[in-house]
């Protein structure tokens, strides 16, 4: 039985604060980005419930989705099994400007894949060969890559997955499988640390990030991720907004009855509050 956890939550004013703060560091980074031509890979993995979804929101919220794009693949179709693991993987890379936030990776061979039974023995062990040469190639190419474990206890992930079963808007995140990560909880456990033995290397090593408080672990995660990016404030050309040109009076608009408009549901809802 997993025991409760007691720890106090970090501050919802400071951690508003200073989220906003590393937010507006992002948007620098991104503008960085974009001027530099460099190509940035984030990798988020850890226990299901860590808390890597929400980290990822953060860390996109005030992005351009033309730089920052979220890559969370589905389970490989039938083509996508004959063909070289890393493969699809290597179509969502960033080409020069971009970031890709991967919302779990190639590491499901070494995670899920390993402890459900979804590829053989000597899938795995050619995976934890390929990985750490996959990963050297990556960044002998110049792609910036950052990886993430979020670590969580078996208490906290079972509270979050209770609050998920009793929450009809969050009900989506909680799967089967999900629920089977409950009692392979040893299993899951030795995947990680026979992953991290054998592709946590001085090329790309990885950060574990303490996620039992969710607003720490997104403070850190981040505040990490810009600690450890060459970035520096790019200097934008100051944006001048011209005047509206008077009309020539030869435009009119057409009746807006013709128009199909959308309800005024927000309306109906003010009067119905009244």
């Amino acid at each position: 039985m997993a025991k409760k956890t007691t720890a106090k939550r970090y501050p919802k004013e400071l951690y508003e604060n200073e989220l906003l703060r590393l937010q507006g560091e992002l948007v620098q980074m991104q503008e960085w980005v974009k001027a530099s031509g460099a190509r940035v890979v984030v990798v988020f993995e850890g226990r299901d419930a860590a808390g890597k979804g929400g980290t990822i929101k953060r860390v996109s919220e005030h992005l351009n989705p033309r730089v920052c794009r979220i890559v969370a693949l589905p389970a490989p179709t039938g083509r996508e099994r004959t063909q070289w693991y890393f493969q699809r993987y290597v179509d969502h890379l960033p080409a020069a400007g971009e970031i890709v936030l991967l919302d779990r990776s190639w590491y499901n061979r070494a995670g899920v894949e390993r402890v459900m039974g979804f590829c053989t023995p000597q899938e795995y062990q050619r995976f934890l060969r390929q990985c750490p040469i996959f990963e050297e190639l990556l960044v002998d190419d110049g792609i910036l890559l950052r990886k993430y474990w979020f670590s969580v206890s078996d208490a906290e992930q079972e509270k979050r997955f209770r609050e998920r079963q009793e929450n009809p808007l969050k009900q989506w995140k909680l799967s089967p499988m999900d629920l089977e990560s409950i009692t392979r909880w040893d299993d899951y456990s030795r995947a990680k640390d026979d992953m991290l033995v054998h592709t946590d290397t001085e090329v790309a090593p990885w950060t574990v990030v303490e996620a039992e408080d969710k607003r720490k672990a997104r403070l850190n995660m981040i505040a990490h991720l810009l600690d450890t990016l060459p970035w520096e404030p790019v200097k934008r050309p100051k944006l001048v907004l011209p005047k509206r040109p008077k009309g020539r009076g030869t435009y009119v608009r057409p009746p807006r009855e013709i128009e199909r408009e959308a309800p005024d549901h927000a309306a109906k809802v003010l009067h119905n509050a009244g």
